[in-house]
């Protein structure tokens, strides 16, 4: 069957996963319990997909979590610089309520949003505590603006333990999983050696028992090569925007 190619190369950790998954179901309609090769590659095929598919929500999540991250770091930022710049305002009451604001974050200073995800999480968590002291709290109520900046931060912290949990579940159910580009290679190599070859020869021996599986197959895959196509004619590099890394917590937010 000469129209059945190959899947791309280049294709995202993602896309593989969604191909494997794909070509799994539509085998799954069909009977080749007499085909012992093909099934044997059906066999190995399964587990390896499942754990790209764990790999690549790991990667989400891993993502998702940067964003929290930063979005956390960026209210923290608000505050301390509010404050600051307030610590020179020309009344005097209001010095003296940043005054009183900063001695809190001073306990704590604004490289706080360098520390490791848990560090920072504890750091964040004492702050809010202490804002609701009520001397904080008359001095807080004393800089208009301010109470909105620590409920967005209260927010912000709120989001990100959320999705740190979401995270953490992830992690836990990888186990040693191995890195899902090391995986989408494997995963990659069974569809293009195993099965798009077998497919290619079969079809032509017996077109009435393989021909609508292996045109099926080929579906699937034309349609992921043209996407990975239009990407690649777009200007992104091979892996593209998921880059094809591994997913090991080499950060210090992790």
């Amino acid at each position: 069957m000469s129209n059945l190619n190959k899947l791309k190369p280049f294709c995202r950790n993602a896309e593989v996963d969604t191909v494997s998954g794909r070509i799994i179901i539509e085998f799954e309609k069909y009977d080749f319990s007499s085909d012992l090769y093909l099934t044997g590659v059906f066999a190995a095929l399964r587990p390896k997909s499942l754990e790209l598919t764990t790999a690549v929500k790991r990667l989400k999540a891993e993502s998702n979590l940067e964003l929290k991250d930063e979005a956390r770091d960026t209210k923290v930022r608000a505050i301390f610089y509010f404050v600051h710049g307030n610590l020179y305002h020309p009344d005097e009451a209001v010095q003296t309520a940043a005054q009183t604001v900063n001695r809190v974050l001073e306990n704590f200073g604004i490289n706080v949003v360098l520390e490791n995800y848990a560090i920072e999480s504890s750091h964040v968590e004492s702050m809010l505590i202490n804002f609701a002291d009520a001397e904080i709290q008359t001095a807080i109520a004393a800089l208009p603006g301010l109470n909105r900046l620590i409920n967005d931060l209260r927010a912000a912290q709120t989001d990100f333990e959320q999705s740190y949990v979401l995270f953490g579940d992830i992690k836990a159910e990888e186990g040693t999983l191995a890195n899902a580009t090391r995986i989408k290679k494997e995963v990659l190599s069974i569809i293009n050696d195993d099965i798009v070859v077998h497919l290619r020869a079969m079809a032509k021996v017996d077109a009435a028992k393989y021909g609508a599986f292996a045109r099926g197959v080929a579906e699937i895959i034309d349609a992921m090569n043209v996407i990975v196509k239009q990407r690649k004619s777009g200007g992104e590099g091979e892996g593209g925007t998921e880059g094809g890394t591994t997913t090991g917590e080499g950060t210090a937010n992790q």
